[in-house]
């Protein structure tokens, strides 16, 4: 009897695993860092050719990171040819890097080495962060060009017939992720047929604010909207990440953010929470902290005004477990996210999942 009952789970098992390689998983968040925290570079590129050395600073900080880069659509009015830039507006001057100038060609040693030591378990080491200042398909069109000469970098999966399926990621270095316009979606998933490979993953949308409302109304409903309601849909096969501002967890975001609470802690765990059993992994920005002398071209609007406020909520954000920590004070964070983040960093001998 015990032989038939064996057999039967073992059957069982074999029928389950089976289905789910025939129709997709369910979502991965320990493929990212073991679903551990990792800093987010904001704005990780140059305002007006200052501050060249973002991306030096982000990669230095340490890995895995991620590393934020704002896309614009610039035409030249001599040749009437069109080139997607590493822009903070959406009206860029021509003066501005592209994407594969200023990111590409700076991360290519990272990738590179990383390849030839074939430290599988510990990719992808950079996620790439697109926020698109606008969305048209001209632009949007063109990353996917660049993003395809180098495919064999990123982390890819397959696009499955029903987007409720989930295919798995394929490891690689680099894993790239936008936000979620339909536009965006359209481009890099809708278009593409059934077996093509996904070469980024797009945000969750997230409920908008209720027409009608002043400001305060609307910063009020941030804080106390449901995590439920402010998050309800299920992840896709392409859409695998959600994004928040600061908002959501203090009445009023990052300026007008008093003591930091046990109500706010228990805020902030409770959004995390929710979007990681949701299967998403969840990113907040933006967190900075720093007198107006100290300002290298981070403005005002992420500032909670001091160090000390600012690592309160850093050291919150990683005992939650928020996947994607947003800052402009790359080292400072890094430095606490090597000191409070749980090491669950498998050894180089570890296989790969």
């Amino acid at each position: 009897m015990r032989h038939k009952f064996a057999s039967f789970v073992a059957l069982f098992m074999s029928l389950a695993l089976s289905t789910s390689l025939a129709l997709g998983q369910g979502p991965d968040l320990n493929f990212l860092n073991h679903n551990q925290p990792i800093l987010d570079a904001h704005n990780c590129y140059p305002y007006e050719g200052h501050w060249n050395d973002r991306i030096k600073r982000a990669l230095n900080s340490g890995f895995p990171v991620s590393i934020e880069q704002d896309l614009a659509w610039y035409v030249d009015p001599a040749t009437g040819k069109g080139r997607a830039v590493v822009s903070h507006t959406p009206h860029p001057t021509g003066k501005e890097p592209t994407l594969e100038d200023y990111f590409f060609k700076q991360v290519s040693p990272v990738v590179e080495k990383a390849i030839a030591e074939n430290k599988r378990n510990e990719w992808p080491l950079i996620v790439l962060h697109f926020d698109f200042k606008d969305n048209q398909t001209a632009l949007l069109q063109a990353v996917w060009q660049v993003l395809g000469k180098h495919e064999a970098w990123l982390s890819t999966a397959v696009k499955t017939s029903d987007p409720n399926k989930l295919s798995p990621i394929d490891r690689k270095p680099i894993l790239v992720v936008t936000e979620e316009a339909n536009e965006q979606q359209k481009v890099f998933y809708d278009d593409l047929p059934v077996g093509a490979r996904l070469r980024l993953f797009g945000s969750a949308h997230t409920h908008p604010t209720p027409k009608g409302m002043t400001k305060e109304q609307a910063m009020h409903w941030a804080v106390t909207v449901t995590p439920e309601e402010l998050l309800h849909e299920k992840p896709t096969n392409y859409r695998r990440w959600w994004n928040s501002s600061w908002y959501a967890v203090e009445e009023g975001g990052e300026p007008r953010a008093g003591d930091w609470t046990a109500a706010d802690n228990k805020r902030l765990h409770s959004l995390v929470d929710h979007a990681h059993a949701m299967g998403y992994w969840v990113r907040f920005y933006a967190l900075d902290g720093f007198a107006p002398a100290e300002d290298q071209g981070w403005g005002s609007s992420y500032n909670f005004g001091s160090r000390e406020a600012v690592t309160l909520r850093w050291k919150a954000a990683i005992a939650a477990g928020v996947n994607f920590i947003a800052t402009n004070q790359y080292e400072e964070l890094a430095t606490h996210l090597k000191q409070d983040a749980k090491d669950l960093r498998p050894s180089s001998s570890s296989p790969a999942k």
